[in-house]
């Protein structure tokens, strides 16, 4: 259970990623992770790229305009004194409908994964960038993409993880704000707001919460800030994916529970390994019981990333996939009182709308990676050491098999692999939980079928500690670019998130006044 938790950690923002941990561990590398959004073909996204240090860039997207400056390193170490230590951290700058006078800057708060793949995915900011005379900043998160702190040695050892934490990352980017300011000249004083959606979510609100003279405000799209310790209970997550399948279809998520059994009544049988496999239509036939629980996690795993990105449109985020991709899949399986075989053909018809939507795979790789933009290794270290969520299951409120949040599992687990043993309560300690009521100007937006929302703020706490739910919105789809089929909830949420934005520019400005 403990292995199967920490896939749900690493589902986070690792949509889809095939993680280097143990088989069990795999199933849910998928919060995604992270914000990644389709934009929309008319918006031409150029961006200069710099450093904290003036280094040239090998294989910049031809999207890009390179402008590098010249300034000292962010420190590897924020807390300490005794280590001067530093490294090259990278962030990206598009200023095409900034206005010096009046405008202001949306600072994407960077989370796991290379920061011109968020760039380039990340409509929101784009779409309302002229509205706000807004220059957008991508800062990359520490670790992550090229800011690695120690070069090629950077994951070789828990000595060298040390300094990947969110603590250590919010202070990275209250560094490179006042570096913003010192030297564009019309930002000094203007205001800046955090965006994020997933991890980078949290990290936009932690980030007005622990910085408030930094930013004005923040967006923190689908942002679990609760899911840590006993705030929420373990078991909302799967509960929520569960709901997201029996809202199609009651039979859909009845067959989806009932699978498990299928399987292993009859991977017990002699020929039962070599049937599923051929059924199935696996690249690697499954051998004994280790790999009949890959599989297991694997499909878990499938069923997770759909009701993530159960977006209504076309999209290849993680898979090419159909709009409402759900309701695809189970039109596989509405029907009941099947055979155990019968059942699990059924079950392969559904993998293979995630799976294989496009029809170019001649057989399912249990051990598939959606893209290599985002990054495991270092999520899953961080998820072993202060993003510990508990996650479980029961089978009977929820459509998977039963297992309980083990922390000494967990924690076992997190040694062998790391060489740390993970901090449940830390981030409660660092952020304070729930009882955030005394800061300001922060919209938490969730969409009601993405089950991350069961961990995020979904009522207003103050009148600008505020609440946005946005009806048939999977995960941050009002991070994603406008889209013709965008349901009117999130064209309302968008707009809305926009207001309080305005607001707070407004509020900035005035402020700067009375100063005068």
């Amino acid at each position: 259970m403990g292995r199967l938790v920490q896939l749900l950690l690493l589902a986070f923002l690792m949509p889809g990623l095939a993680i280097l941990l143990p088989p069990r561990l795999k199933a849910l590398s998928n919060l995604h992770l992270s914000t990644s959004f389709t934009s929309r073909s008319s918006i031409v996204m150029k961006y200069s790229i710099h450093y904290m240090e003036q280094k040239a860039l090998a294989g910049h997207l031809h999207t890009c305009i390179i402008q590098l400056h010249h300034h000292r390193t962010p420190l590897i170490d924020h807390f300490g004194f005794n280590n001067e230590k530093t490294f090259k951290q990278r962030y990206l700058i598009a200023d095409q409908h900034w206005r010096k006078e009046g405008g202001s800057v949306l600072f994407y708060t960077g989370n796991e994964g290379d920061i011109i793949w968020f760039c380039n995915n990340t409509g929101f900011m784009w779409d309302v960038a002229e509205e706000l005379k807004a220059m957008l900043v991508f800062a990359e998160h520490r670790y992550y993409g090229q800011s690695l702190p120690f070069g090629a040695d950077t994951f070789q050892d828990p000595k060298h993880l040390n300094f990947l934490t969110s603590e250590q990352a919010l202070a990275d980017f209250a560094e490179l704000i006042k570096h913003l300011k010192r030297t564009i000249p019309g930002a000094e004083n203007q205001p800046f707001i955090a965006v994020g959606g997933s991890y980078g979510g949290m990290l936009a609100a932690w980030f007005r919460m622990k910085y408030p003279h930094m930013v004005a405000g923040a967006l923190a799209a689908s942002a679990p800030i609760w899911q840590f310790e006993d705030l929420v209970p373990c078991g909302v997550f799967m509960k929520i994916v569960t709901m997201d399948f029996k809202r199609t279809c009651p039979n859909c998520s009845e067959n989806i529970r009932s699978s498990w059994g299928a399987i292993n009544r009859l991977t017990r049988k002699s020929t039962g390994l070599d049937w599923l496999s051929k059924a199935l239509h696996l690249c690697t036939p499954l051998k004994n019981a280790q790999d009949v629980q890959h599989l297991k996690d694997w499909i878990s795993e499938t069923w997770v990333n759909l009701a993530m990105v159960d977006y209504p449109y076309e999209s290849s985020f993680l898979q090419h996939l159909p709009a409402w991709p759900i309701k695809v899949v189970c039109q596989y399986l509405k029907n009941s009182n099947l055979s155990d075989k019968e059942l699990l053909q059924n079950i392969f018809h559904a993998l293979n709308v995630y799976h294989n939507y496009s029809g170019q795979a001649t057989c399912l790789n249990m051990s598939e990676t959606s893209t290599s933009s985002l990054g495991s290794l270092g999520w899953s270290y961080q998820a072993c050491t202060e993003m510990v969520m508990p996650f479980c299951t029961n089978g009977v409120d929820d459509m998977f098999e039963p297992f309980l949040w083990d922390l000494k599992t967990f924690s076992d687990d997190c040694f062998k692999q790391w060489g740390v043993k993970p901090r449940p309560s830390w981030i409660t300690s660092m952020y304070g939980g729930k009882d955030i009521s005394s800061h300001t100007n922060i919209i938490f937006s969730n969409g009601d079928l993405d089950p991350w929302s069961g961990g995020g703020v979904t009522r207003n706490i103050t009148d600008t500690l505020v609440a946005i739910i946005i009806p048939e919105g999977a995960h941050h789809l009002d991070l994603r670019a406008n889209n013709a089929f965008d349901p009117m909830t999130v064209l309302l949420a968008r707009s809305l998130e926009v207001k309080y934005m305005k607001q707070w520019i407004r509020d900035f400005y005035a402020s700067l006044r009375k100063k005068d």
